[in-house]
């Protein structure tokens, strides 16, 4: 594996345990599963996502 080719897995995977790609995972699942459903934009879904963990903690560092 080049270094390149690692360097690009890692940024995936990182930005991946760090959330950024949860929005567009979002809007692919709800296409897929909930057509004609109006999608909240991606401030909306942040907005939603940590309203829900302060109401409903989980195990987390802080």
């Amino acid at each position: 594996m080049s270094v390149k080719t690692a360097a690009r897995s890692f940024a995936w995977w990182f930005t991946s345990v760090m959330g950024d790609r949860d929005y567009s995972r979002y809007v692919t699942y709800m296409q897929a599963r909930h057509p004609g459903e109006p999608i909240a934009c991606e401030r909306e879904y942040w907005r939603s996502r940590h309203a829900d963990a302060e109401l409903n903690p989980r195990s987390r560092c802080c």
